[in-house]
């Protein structure tokens, strides 16, 4: 996620630090390299201009240069600043006073807006809401099929309009709402129609649907993998149709990033939740000041921290920790924290919440090939309890009979092997037994 921008601003980061004064010359020079970045990163030019001023305007000032830090001065500026650029603060959902609440849901064919209707509902449900969910587009009935289907895998009630239902939309719309409100339905999320291209068309079939339902929030969902084109999708759903507030999806993509950046900026709108992944529970609530801090390579420790929190066995959390500190991790306990980790997301997610610092700095260069965690699961089920407690005695002829076992070459045993003893290594330089003392348990 924003892997080509944070790599950037780290440079800059680390160029200020080498600086040992701030001076108009050399904030020339980083100013020059944030504006780079974030260009290369499709951010909104315009953004990037008023960043920039910003930054040069507080950074001059002569409480900054004169300072005993003025490198780290100016760092919390540009971490400042970037988290106002995406939004200050955690926006919250808005319910409305009577029941239902109703979440409209908007944007183009291709950004996830039917998947994000089901992720949303799921996580309501979680904060013991009753959602009920719904597809309305005049013109494909079986728009309805794929939400259904994501309804009946979440176990959550859809509501099935008609093609009777479908000819009188108003009288449907109608319908449904009442639904809710008689089942106590809390609140009822609308699938709409979409399209590859904004059109007025579309915009007069949201806008007459928009009327008919008055819902308490009109989310935009926008693609943050289509850069810059997200960005006026969402200024003209505003302009249109008025929008409440944005979901970002595949934010976990191959993507430059620059839409997430930009995106608050030019519509003014806050950006609630961002989808990080195709499964139903991949939606986390966005937070300006982690992805900011997380951009500049200061980690999302928080996050990871709450994601572990939902995710993982508290008490197989403490016995694992409890073996690393006494240097007893064998490849049972790295099994066993493959699988609790596998909950959380994928492994480059959560190394990359870690910051490139402190504790962490040998940890979060460790890199692990997604794809290839199953096969490591594989593999040690292939081994005896001795060969796992003691890798040591595992020779060549036992990784010949454990690959075949699990299915695999030689060289996955062999790299499974050097993983481990990699682990270890940087658990032990990053002297783990004190980087864990300054999170105490409860």
């Amino acid at each position: 996620m924003l892997d080509q921008l944070s790599g950037r601003l780290q440079k800059v980061m680390k160029f200020l630090r080498g600086e040992g004064k701030i001076t108009e010359k050399n904030m020339t020079e980083a100013l020059k390299m944030i504006r780079m970045a974030f260009l290369e990163a499709d951010v909104n030019y315009k953004v990037v201009k008023e960043f920039e001023a910003r930054i040069k305007e507080k950074a001059l000032k002569e409480e900054v240069l004169s300072s005993l830090t003025p490198a780290q001065q100016v760092i919390k500026i540009v971490r400042d600043e970037m988290t106002a650029m995406l939004g200050h603060k955690e926006s919250k959902l808005n319910f409305s006073g009577s029941l239902p609440s109703i979440f409209m849901l908007v944007g183009l064919q291709g950004a996830g807006k039917t998947t994000t209707c089901g992720k949303l509902a799921k996580r309501v449900a979680e904060n013991k809401k009753h959602p009920l969910l719904v597809s309305i587009d005049m013109k494909r009935p079986a728009a309805q099929d794929q939400l259904q289907i994501i309804a009946k895998e979440l176990g959550l009630p859809f509501y099935e309009l008609t093609s009777g239902q479908m000819a009188s939309p108003k009288k449907a719309l109608k319908a449904v709402v009442e639904h809710a409100r008689e089942h106590s339905y809390d609140p009822l999320i609308v699938d709409t129609a979409g399209r590859l291209h904004v059109d007025e068309d579309l915009m007069q079939e949201l806008y007459l649907v928009k009327r008919a339902l008055d819902p308490v929030e009109t989310i935009y969902v926008g693609d943050a993998m289509t850069g810059q084109d997200a960005v006026k999708s969402a200024s003209f759903f505003e302009e249109k149709i008025g929008v409440t507030s944005i979901i970002l999806t595949k934010l976990d993509g191959d993507a430059r990033g620059g839409a997430a950046l930009s995106m608050v900026s030019v519509t003014g709108k806050p950006i609630k939740f961002v989808g990080v992944g195709e499964k139903l529970d991949r939606l986390e609530v966005f937070h300006p000041d982690r992805m900011a801090s997380r951009i500049l390579g200061m980690g999302d420790v928080l996050s990871l921290i709450e994601r572990a929190e939902k995710e993982t066995d508290l008490k197989e959390t403490e016995e694992l920790t409890r073996r690393m500190l006494k240097q007893e991790f064998s490849l049972d306990d790295f099994r066993k924290q493959l699988l609790q980790i596998k909950k959380m997301g994928s492994l480059s997610q959560i190394l990359s919440d870690l910051p490139v610092g402190g504790p962490f700095k040998n940890i979060s260069k460790l890199k692990i090939d997604d794809q290839k965690v199953v096969y490591f699961e594989a593999i040690i089920n292939s081994m005896t309890p001795k060969e796992r407690t003691n890798p040591k005695i595992i020779n060549g002829s036992r990784r010949l009979r454990i690959a075949k076992g699990s299915g695999r070459q030689v060289s996955d045993v062999n790299q499974l092997l050097k993983q481990y003893q990699e682990m270890k290594r940087m658990m032990k330089k990053s002297n783990f037994k004190k980087m864990m003392s300054s999170f105490p348990m409860s």
